[in-house]
Order: structure tokens, then sequence, then C-alpha cells
């Protein structure tokens, strides 16, 4: 039986297969000197941020974000398991305004978790960003609800992404993340979750608090896959033989 470890590095095992080889390189080189690739290029922001998973708190994952703005009320982040050039991409997140959130069915929802602990309890921040300035935006997120899925199991020691995507949630209070997990991030990247804390005080979360069915509504929640009818396209009847 696996054992669930908490993440906090990319020092996990490398993904099978040959180098990239030199020939791939250069095709590589050349189409990117012609395409725009302009939806990553949009990226603006990186969010470092810890989420466990929604049926099992003891799993907790290191995520960092490399988000961008679709207007001012959403923005939709990649998510990689570092921030160094081979880690790994192991999910994604949207993250809506609370006007937003609240349009969304009542069982959609509870797939969504608030930000307004996870911002003023410093465990979200921008790496290498002075506090001074990352706190104007972060003074915004507090307010926000986000959805994660994660793809690529990495605190199992996944070589590859196995199984089905996984819901994740966010730190709502103290005693929830692992206190050496907190350590590692705090050291590697020169910042202190207790002073941001303090400095985070004046800030808010929602207006209208903190939704009863965000954050699960209060329970675990897991995906699970079944088998059902494949309804056929009429003009070419079944799919398979």
């Amino acid at each position: 039986m696996e054992k669930a470890v908490h993440s906090s590095t990319t020092s996990g095992p490398a993904v099978p297969g040959e180098a990239t080889k030199t020939g791939t390189s250069i095709i590589d080189t050349a189409a990117s000197t012609v395409q725009s690739f302009a939806p990553v290029n949009q990226i603006h922001q990186h969010l470092c941020a810890f989420h466990f998973y929604a049926d099992d708190m003891a799993r907790q994952v290191e995520a960092h974000h490399f988000c961008s703005h679709v207007n001012e009320e959403m923005r939709q982040c990649l998510i990689y398991d570092g921030p160094d050039a081979n880690a790994r991409l192991i999910g994604l997140e949207y993250i809506v305004s609370e006007k937003l959130f609240m349009t969304l069915p009542d069982e959609e929802k509870k797939l969504w978790h608030s930000h307004e602990w996870e911002v003023k309890g410093g465990f979200l921040f921008m790496p290498g960003v002075p506090g001074a300035i990352q706190r104007q935006d972060l003074d915004k997120v507090a307010k926000t609800y986000g959805k994660v899925f994660h793809f690529w199991q990495v605190d199992l020691g996944h070589e590859l992404p196995i199984g089905l995507p996984n819901v994740m949630m966010a730190v709502t209070r103290d005693g929830q993340l692992f206190h050496e997990m907190i350590q590692e991030a705090e050291k590697r990247f020169g910042v202190s979750v207790e002073g941001e804390r303090d400095s985070r005080a004046y800030m808010t979360g929602p207006e209208l608090g903190i939704h009863p069915l965000a954050n699960g509504g209060g329970k675990g929640m897991k995906l699970e896959l079944r088998e059902v009818d494949i309804k056929p396209v009429e003009s070419v009847g079944s799919v398979f033989v």
C-alpha cells in the first residue's frame, strides 16, 4: 500500500523516458520563433501556497501557481510542484470573485475553497516580491474563492500522472498544515509566515462571509469513475464496434 507523505520540494523521482534530444530542441527553438504562445504569455504572477487532498488532509502539497487574469474578477493558474524549470505541471486552479462565486449552483459551490485564512494566515505568498507590494494584491485574493484539481500525485512519488484528478482544498484555520513543511518553505524563499500574518491583520475576507457550502461544505470530497452508456451521434451510429 502506498504511503502518503507531504511534498514541499521538487526532489521527487525523475520522470521516466529518454533525455530530450538535440534534434527535438532545435525543432522546439525554431517553432518558438514563429509561434506566439499568447495564453501562456499572459501569466503575470507566481503564487506559492499549500493544498491538501479534499478527502485526506494528511496529504499536503506545496503548490506553485503561475496565474493570468481573465478579467478583474477571474484568474486562471497553472500549478507546478516547484518554481524551477524542471518542475512538474501537477494541476490547475480557477480563482473568482465573491460576486461570481455567488452565481454558481449550490452543488458547484462545494468544489470551491475560500482564500481568506490562507492569505491572512500568511500561508500564501509571492516568492521574491516585497511584502508591501504583494499585500496590495493579496488583499483582493483574500476575498476570492478557488477551484483546484491536481492530476499528478507527486506526494506519493508517482513518476507519471496516474489515476483520476483530485479535488484539492486550502487551509481554513491554524493547525491544518505540517509545521515542518512551512518551515522548509520559509527557509527556501526567505519569508516569515508569522511576520506576514501580522502585516495582513487589516485584511478582510468575502463581504458576505465565507459561504457555508464552500470548502466542501465541511465534508470530504473525492472523484470516482463509473461506467455509463455512450450516447452516439445519430448520423454516425455506434461509436464502438
